[in-house]
């Protein structure tokens, strides 16, 4: 190979050994880059190194990852300080500060946005999980559902606004509840292993634990309790409750009364069920009290949304996290500018040192054909 072309290849590759670090994802083919990883956006993976199997597609999403694997980033600001492996992340700002929280699923405007290092945590709906920050094992679906949850965790929440202020004290305790229709459970704060089905259910549940509600706004009447199980009962707000009760399983499971067997109760005033000792005393059955038909209910009021402004600290620590993410992009676009200042210097060099290798190529040019002997004519002779 000649010398003038081996020059030339060595500083082209001088050049680009400087893209990496000045941006790691370009130069095209557009979208496509090695280790399984698409790019698409503003600064959508902008500093990605060794990270394999990440897509990015929109502003900022997955600025800052550069070792993280297998993540997902769609929209503007998707999982932008991330560096974990196997997020997922479809909505504007949709797990944007999380960092080091690996297996977390947020779908929805703001999902788990402040989620840092809580891991398998699923958000699906706008503003779902948006406080939460190192809890784990936590399912949110619906609109502001578990909206408030900070650090507790295994919670299970489908409906919107369901379970909307657990962990409100940002204590930990509320953990392993599950609160399935709009609003269910909407006040529970320390409240553990609770369990709503229901829209409305448990609304006066803050700190009590173990209770089972079953049925729309059951637990409407009731203060905070513990340890207690609401199918339908009267409790439910309408002042009625269900007027018939069917439960398989017993009709053919006869037993004795007596010994171990006891009879059970229930009190025709609230509907709250006891047992007795056996045998039945006899008598005449007790008379139900007469019941008007249930009155009917309108349909719900939307339940107040969660106000951000109660949690100034929370907003304090956000504007951190952007004031620090602002610094970086600062100091990032520094290092660009140094780097392309220091590709156009070499580039001046180099195109310096094209010019005089072609003035030295003409001028050896010039020698040979100087050097060269004249043409000589050749006559035929006859």
């Amino acid at each position: 190979m000649k010398p003038q072309k081996l020059i030339l290849i060595s500083i082209v590759l001088a050049c680009f050994g400087l893209l990496p670090r000045a941006q790691a994802v370009s130069p095209p083919p557009d979208g496509c880059y090695p280790g399984f990883t698409t790019a698409e956006g503003c600064n959508a993976l902008n500093f990605l190194t060794t990270g394999a199997g990440n897509t990015g597609v929109g502003w900022y999403s997955l600025f800052l990852n550069t070792t993280g694997n297998f993540n997902t980033g769609v929209g503007g600001g998707a999982l932008a300080l991330n560096n974990a492996d196997s997020n997922t992340a479809v909505g504007t700002a949709a797990m944007l500060l999380n960092t080091t929280g690996t297996g977390n699923t947020a779908v929805g405007t703001d999902a788990l946005v402040y989620n840092d290092s809580g891991t398998f945590n699923d958000a699906v709906g706008a503003f779902a999980l948006v406080d939460n920050t190192d809890g784990f094992g936590n399912n949110a679906f619906g609109n502001s559902a578990l909206f408030f949850n900070v650090i507790a965790a295994e919670n299970t929440a489908l409906g919107d606004v369901a379970l909307a202020f657990n962990d409100f004290s940002g204590s930990g305790l509320a953990n392993n509840n599950t609160a399935v229709g709009g609003a269910a459970l909407f006040n529970n704060v320390d409240g553990s292993e609770n369990t709503a089905v229901g829209t409305g259910a448990g609304p006066n549940v803050i700190a009590g634990f173990n209770n089972t509600y079953v049925g729309d706004f059951v637990g409407s009447l009731e203060v905070d309790e513990s340890n207690t199980i609401r199918i339908g009962d009267l409790s439910n707000g309408n002042g009625v409750g269900s007027l018939a009760c069917f439960i398989g399983g017993i009709f053919n499971n006869f037993q004795p009364v007596g010994g171990s067997v006891v009879e059970v109760t229930i009190d025709l005033s609230n509907d709250h069920l006891g047992y007795d000792v056996g045998p039945n005393q006899g008598g005449s059955v007790p008379s139900v009290p007469s019941r008007g038909a249930p009155v009917k209910r309108g349909a719900p009021q939307p339940a107040a949304r969660p106000d951000h402004s109660a949690l100034p600290q929370r907003q304090a620590k956000l504007n951190d996290k952007v004031e620090k993410l602002q610094a970086t992009v600062a100091q990032q676009q520094k290092q660009i500018e140094t780097l392309t200042a220091q590709l156009k210097e070499q580039a001046a060099q180099f195109t310096a040192q094209l010019k005089e290798q072609a003035a030295q190529i003409q001028k050896v040019s010039a020698q040979l054909e100087m050097g060269k002997p004249a043409t000589k004519v050749v006559v035929n002779k006859p």
